[in-house]
């Protein structure tokens, strides 16, 4: 199965294209109705299975997005509401929602990557033109077989509806605007996006117009306006983006695997960049995909072009177009709790999304839980060993938010981190407590040999030099420890005589002088160098389903479970960080370099949470190009370093003792 895992692998459900019929709700008169009915029973401080799934009301609903007309036909963009509720709801009873808001329900379009050889090494592009959709896999059910599944997968498919409806909760998935039954256009992460799925909570409380697919007015009498909002990915991204709105009624928030900045998506630093696994992919790829409504051309052709002119792929910068894309921007509006999961193999999605939307909600002291595991791109629900726990917290959660149960989640451990393969701990936060930033200092090897990393600064000044290539992986260059290679710089520790754990952000400082040559890539990686078996994010799914919720024929409220496929390995890359050089200042400013002179340059690797063992050494490796992720231009770029002028910074579980 593939490492990197792409957005798709995780919607949670598949509808069809067309609309689902109206609901089955019978019409009463005020004077008819019966009494309201009570909601479902609380036991334990949790609500109960009660409700029938079988018997759920289902309808769809067209909202108006009142104000966006992204499509520019003159008329308010709408967005399709698929609905699933409890039938009891039809005689008066009130319940919260939990939505899921995706641009993937109705598949997608053959879209090709951007060409990332800019040497003309590859000119058709086709090894590395493979678009991350074509890997299509529904991780969510615990199936390997996630395209048949699809093929043939009614409404409502996945663990929300089987596992929530009977306890009392009605479940709304909302097809984005751009996609299948929707009107207006995608535009991967402006705010027209977001406001989809935010008109939906206002029309479910009331201030917001719904449709049928007749054109009648609907409303949602049967809300009780708190709304919770989950999905993995694209679909953990919207939740992000609606709750920094600061709308009214949502509550609260499970992001899975989410955007926190398009830009640290599909840039780093100042570079271009690719999700992991996907070369060339970039934001007018995306927009294309999940571009499925009716006449797509026609409607947002031309806005997906200007995406494509406007992202720009030759400097990298930061700039407008990125700057309304990141939701840190009004992280101060976010009300809602967050419950933030991610995976720290996740290359896809990576880390920092996490971590720094994690941070900027702590400084505001939003309430909110973590859970850190062992996987790529993946949901927790999936996990063989961990699947209960999941379903209990994740029940509290919405309990609590939802219900207003007074049920003890808040009180209990903010941090569930997965520190090996099966492997689980809670924490009171995250990063751990007691972690301190260790700075280690670089110092150049001896007899030709690789050099070494400590905790004293090296005397003296030496330099040693580096070729760029952009044949080999990031992997193959830092694979052997004992080797010197022309094409990298490496420097070691001595064993740790005591097993050592990171948590948090690894930054790094080098002095280095670039010549000759175009790649203005500096890359590091932080790498584990002992042998052992770990997790690299691939799964194996069990023969035997364990069942979660009340089935119905097509959906059976089960799933085969997923465990860790480890490999025994010499060395794994434990983070990676990149630069453009140019942007040594500012991501959002390119400086040209005098060539052969030497600059600073400060940038962060991705956040972890990973132990280093005893007896194995922590290695830092420099390369320029990283070939899974960078561009590639023509090899051949000399990178000069001054080790004792370079450090590299490490959050460490007891600080400084925690090396010996």
């Amino acid at each position: 199965m593939n490492r990197w895992k792409s957005l798709l692998l995780a919607v949670a459900v598949a509808l069809p294209v067309t609309a689902l019929p109206p609901a089955t709700v019978p019409a009463a008169s005020a004077a008819s109705s019966p009494r309201p009915p009570a909601a479902a029973p609380v036991e334990n401080n949790e609500t109960q299975p009660v409700h029938s799934r079988a018997e759920a009301l289902t309808e769809t609903v067209f909202v108006e997005v009142a104000g966006v007309d992204s499509d520019a036909d003159g008329l308010p963009d709408r967005v399709a509401v698929d609905i699933m509720r409890p039938k009891e709801t039809a005689s008066g009873l009130k319940v919260p929602v939990i939505m899921e808001a995706s641009p993937y329900y109705a598949g997608g379009n053959d879209v090709a990557n951007h060409v990332v050889d800019l040497d003309g090494s590859d000119p058709a592009g086709m090894e590395y033109r493979r678009n991350k959709f074509d890997d299509l896999r529904d991780e969510m059910f615990g199936t390997d077989d996630g395209r048949a599944a699809r093929a043939v997968a009614p409404p409502f498919r996945g663990y929300y509806d089987n596992y929530f409806v009977p306890r009392g909760y009605a479940i709304a998935l909302v097809e984005n605007l751009g996609s299948g039954r929707a009107t207006g256009c995608p535009t991967t992460g402006l705010d027209n996006e977001t406001a989809g799925p935010k008109a939906v909570i206002d029309w479910l409380n009331g201030r917001a117009r719904g449709f049928d697919a007749a054109g009648n007015e609907v409303r949602a009498d049967w809300s009780t306006g708190n709304v919770g909002m989950i999905g993995v990915s694209y679909n953990g991204t919207l939740p992000n983006a609606v709750a920094a709105t600061g709308v009214k009624g949502l509550k609260a928030i499970v992001p899975i695997a989410a955007i926190s900045s398009w830009y640290d998506y599909y840039r780093a630093n100042g570079g271009v960049l690719a999700p992991g696994g996907y070369q060339g992919e970039d934001a007018d790829v995306l927009a294309r995909y999940v571009l499925t409504r009716q006449d797509a051309e026609q409607a947002c052709g031309a806005l997906v072009d200007r995406i494509e002119a406007e992202q720009d792929r030759v400097t990298g910068d930061y700039s407008d177009f990125w700057d309304r894309r990141n939701y840190l921007n009004d992280v101060r509006k976010v009300r809602a709790a967050v419950f933030l999961v991610h995976g720290l193999n996740d290359w896809n999605v990576k880390t920092k999304q996490a971590v720094q939307w994690w941070d900027a909600l702590a400084e505001r002291g939003v309430p909110r839980k973590i859970w850190l595991h062992q996987g790529a791109h993946f949901n927790p629900f999936s996990f063989a060993g961990r699947n209960a726990e999941w379903l209990r917290q994740l029940h509290r959660w919405f309990d609590f938010h939802l219900y207003g149960l007074r049920n003890g989640i808040m009180d209990e451990p903010q941090a569930d981190v997965e520190f090996g393969p099966g492997q689980w701990a809670q924490h009171a936060s995250w990063p751990l407590p007691g972690t301190r930033d260790v700075r280690l200092h670089l110092a150049a090897g001896t007899g030709g040999g690789n050099g070494t990393l400590s905790r004293e600064r090296a005397r003296g000044r030496a330099v040693e030099s580096f070729v760029d290539q952009n044949a080999r992986t990031a992997e193959q260059l830092a694979e052997n420890a004992a080797a010197t290679d022309p094409n990298r710089l490496a420097y070691l520790s001595a064993p740790l005589t005591a097993d050592a754990r990171l948590s948090g952000t690894p930054r790094v400082e080098v002095r280095a002088a670039f010549r000759g040559g175009r790649s203005p890539y500096l890359t590091a990686l932080l790498v584990d160098y002992g042998t052992d078996a770990r997790a690299y994010g691939d799964v194996a799914y069990g023969a035997t389903p364990v069942c979660y919720g009340e089935g119905v024929p097509g959906d059976t409220g089960c799933a085969r479970l997923a465990e860790h496929v480890t490999v025994t390995a010499p060395y794994k890359i434990i983070t990676r960080g990149w630069l453009d050089v140019r942007n040594r200042r500012s991501d959002s400013r390119t400086h040209l370099l005098s060539e052969g002179r030497f600059y600073d340059f400060r940038f962060d690797l991705q956040p972890n949470d990973y132990v280093v063992k005893a007896g194995h050494r922590i290695g830092v490796v420099l390369i320029s190009t990283d070939r899974d992720f960078t561009l590639r231009l023509p090899a051949g770029t000399g990178v000069s370093v001054e080790p004792g002028a370079s450090s590299v910074t490490l959050p460490l579980v007891g600080g400084r003792s925690a090396l010996g």
